[in-house]
């Protein structure tokens, strides 16, 4: 009888210049299985990106030389499968900038402070949404 390969699990890439919050998050989702990538700025964010494989972002606002909405436009640009699986983490969600953007591009908002559950439990919806639809398989 032969058994399936063990599925490697999903990677979840945050992106955030705070230290502490990446290894908060990045602690709490390895401890639900994903595998964690992290990067405190957009430019380490894209190389990453390009020569590794992210299953779900998590991506801040404010970064140090460009902005996390700068950057997640630039990400679904080049890798377009991602779109729907990118969450931008803010403390900002009712900035005037904020608000126009989210009204042209829809995507996830998780407010700071956040609960760790309810990142994690958006992480897993994305990677479900992502299984039924087939959309990143390839």
């Amino acid at each position: 009888m032969m058994t399936a390969p063990p599925r490697k699990p999903a990677t979840v890439l945050i992106v955030d210049d705070e230290a502490g919050l990446r290894r908060v998050l990045g602690r709490y989702l390895e401890r639900h299985g994903y595998r964690v990538l992290s990067a405190g700025t957009a430019e380490s964010a894209y190389e990453l990106l390009a020569a590794e494989t992210a299953d779900a972002l998590l991506l801040d606002i404010h970064l140090p030389t460009m902005s996390g909405l700068a950057l997640y436009l630039a990400i679904i640009h080049r890798w377009p499968a991602l779109e729907g699986h990118i969450a931008i983490m803010t403390g900002d969600a009712e900035a005037e900038e904020v608000r126009t953007w989210l009204n042209h591009h829809h995507c996830t908002v998780l407010r700071k402070p956040f609960n760790l559950q309810h990142v994690a439990d958006w992480v897993s919806s994305a990677l479900q949404r992502d299984r039924s639809t087939g959309a990143m398989d390839a």
